[in-house]
This record gives C-alpha cells, structure tokens and sequence, in this order.
C-alpha cells in the first residue's frame, strides 16, 4: 500500500535566474509512468505536463486545453506541415503532439514540463532539444509481475493483455536510450529517486543562467 508522501518544498522562485527542462518519464503500460507522474504533478508546484495536441474524441471529464488540446484530422496535419510541433506520433488510429511555440517560451522562463511518452517521442524530443531533455525509463520488477499488473486491472481481455506484453518488451527494449533507468519495485521508492534526479538536473550548472552575472559580482574589482 502507498504511504502518504509530503508535498515538495520549493521556492515561489529561483534565487538565481534557470532554464526550465523537459522531463520525460516512459514505461511500458504497467510498470508506473502513469501514477508516477500523478505523484510529481500533485507535489512540486514547479513542475507542470506538457498539453498535447490530439485528434483524439474527449473522453468523458475531459477539458480542451487542460487535458489535451483537440483537433481534427486536418488541422493536426496542417501544425505538421508548419513545423508547430516538437515531436508528434501516430498511436492506435490517432495523433499526438507536443507544441513547439509554449515549451521553448516556457523553458526560457524557467519552466520545467513533465512528458508521458514513449520512446519514439522521446528520440524526436532529444534530437531537437538535447540539452533541455531529462529521460527517465521505469522498469517492471519481472515480466511476470507486470502481466499480473496488467491482469489486474480486470479491463481487458485476454487477447489485449497479449498484445500489451508484446508492446511492452518492445518498449523495454530501448532503455538504453535513456539517461536514468529505474526499476520500480516500490512505488514510493521509485517515487523518491524520480524526484532525486529531478532535484539534481535542476541545479546543472548550465541550466543556471543566472550564475554568470552573480559570480562577475562576486569577483568584480573591489569600487
């Protein structure tokens, strides 16, 4: 059972001025991404998930522009015509993309944007964003228990819970393409060593923009 974590301290602000980051958390289905990205959101008021773009139907509860941002077929094609997007991808008969203009604004400002994607989204995100791009795969413990995971749920048949597995040793299959490899066991253990390297990538000295103006006052000649 999950025990009660405490929400984040953080400051309103940055002593010193920071480029924002891209953190990207991938798993195959059942191994964690999902619950806990639901954990960072929920306590580090700094950290905000990147909205897609879909040409996907809302589902119930669901807000344009807060959930996703919606679009037809047409229209998502057209953003990819233009360049609008970071990275996009056809998942199951729709389309998802990540909007370009918002998150390099974002960044600038000192941002940091939570991404829920796979592998293919997160090679596209790294190619044109290297140096803003943090990459963090979970791994099930075993194979079995991530079909028991899968099983469950009690949501999908047999045949859907197949071609999950099938998925997701695909998806296993490229963690070498990640910075930080994690596998998640513990839930809450998984959950504070995700926040560790959040908290560490944020204090990379090239993402401290502020730092050269402060350390040229700190050796400016005595007036």
């Amino acid at each position: 059972m999950t025990t009660a974590q405490p929400t984040i301290a953080v400051p309103d602000s940055d002593a010193l001025h920071r480029r924002g980051l891209m953190f990207i958390l991938s798993s195959p289905s059942g191994a964690g991404k999902t619950t806990v990205s639901r954990m960072l959101l929920e306590r580090d008021a700094r950290l905000r998930m990147s909205v897609s773009v879909t040409t996907r139907p809302p589902r119930p509860g669901e807000i344009d522009g807060r959930d996703y941002i919606f679009t037809s077929q047409p229209g998502f094609d057209h953003m990819v015509e233009e360049g609008e997007f970071l990275e996009w991808a056809q998942v199951f008969d729709n389309s998802y993309g990540t909007p370009k203009a918002e998150v390099k604004a974002g960044l600038k400002d000192g941002k940091d944007y939570l991404f829920d994607i796979d592998w293919q989204g997160t090679q596209q995100l790294y190619q044109k964003m290297q140096a803003d791009v943090v990459r963090v795969f979970l791994l099930p413990p075993s194979i079995d228990e991530l079909r028991r995971r899968l099983t469950s749920r009690g949501t999908d048949s047999a045949e859907v819970i197949a071609a999950r597995m099938e998925r997701a040793k695909a998806e296993i299959s490229h963690w070498d393409g990640y910075d930080y490899v994690i596998v998640n066991d513990d839930i809450d253990v998984c959950f504070a060593k995700v926040t560790q390297i959040l908290a560490a990538e944020r204090m990379r000295r090239a993402r401290q923009t502020g730092l050269i103006p402060f350390v040229r006052e700190l050796t400016a000649p005595d007036a």
